[in-house]
């Protein structure tokens, strides 16, 4: 099977497995709970199913834009999911959960701005792109997964310093999240330092592990799966109460800095 034979087939594969995984979202009631996961969903399957059709049928500019437009859509999205998984994980302590998304809106503003800066140069010299429309896509996504890869190491190193209760599918969640991202990272990063002749290949790979993760969200999410909690890490009883008090009393002293 040929690259893009194989993609076209990865595309359609990962649209069929967003819908399903939607409609079980929908019908099982865990939409309320991941909301920013099923429109990433939905946008997901639309995208997948249309991508073929105007790569294969229409010109290659008309391509770029709709390629170019579905850019900013999804990078909200994926901000939308990493900020609700950080949301759940501390649905107990809404002085953290707050203070850590007001931080984080502040380093994806200036890890994209830096971003843009130092692709500056790039830009105006063309870089060898015929359109500089995607320096620009790039620089921001660069930022924006930069910002995103620092929130995530945060957020899991966090998750092992206190004992937070979490369900199995918000665990489950997080780790196939953290494994589409950091795929996503590393292959944006491989085709603007390693040079555009990756990007078929690159981008293939990437359907691949996108497909992977749908299905995998798909089989796994259940309602029961909200249902068994666990706690990681693991403490003994007097570590596990000082360390909750530590995390009550972090709560409410940034609780009340939020709402002077």
């Amino acid at each position: 099977m040929s690259s893009a034979a194989l993609a076209t087939t990865f595309s359609y594969l990962i649209a069929a497995g967003c819908g399903l995984c939607c409609l079980k979202l929908w019908r099982t009631g865990l939409a309320r709970s991941y909301r920013g996961l099923l429109a990433f969903l939905l946008f997901t399957s639309l995208y997948s199913w249309l991508n073929p059709v105007f790569q294969h049928h229409f010109n290659g500019r008309i391509y770029l834009w709709f390629w170019a437009l579905a850019q900013p859509v999804t990078w909200f999205l994926s901000v939308w999911v990493v900020l609700e998984l950080y949301s759940m994980i501390l649905v107990r302590h809404k002085g953290l959960a707050t203070f850590g998304r007001r931080l984080q809106y502040g380093g994806f503003a200036v890890s994209t701005l830096i971003s843009l800066i130092v692709m500056i140069p790039e830009i105006r010299n063309g870089s060898g792109h015929t359109n500089p429309l995607l320096l620009y896509i790039y620089a921001v996504e660069r930022g924006l997964d930069c910002g995103m890869l620092v929130f995530l190491v945060c957020m899991l190193l966090w998750i092992t310093r206190y004992p937070l209760p979490l369900s199995r599918n918000l665990i489950l969640h997080s780790a196939i999240y953290s494994v589409l991202f950091l795929s996503n990272s590393l292959g944006m990063f491989a085709q603007v330092f390693l040079g555009t002749r990756l990007s078929e290949p690159v981008s293939t790979a990437l359907m691949g592990v996108l497909a992977v993760c749908v299905f995998t969200w798909l089989a796994f999410l259940s309602p029961k799966g909200e249902e068994i909690q666990f706690t990681v890490p693991n403490f003994t009883p007097d570590e596990e109460e000082r360390m909750i008090q530590q995390l009550e009393a972090l709560n409410r002293t940034l609780l009340k800095i939020s709402r002077n």
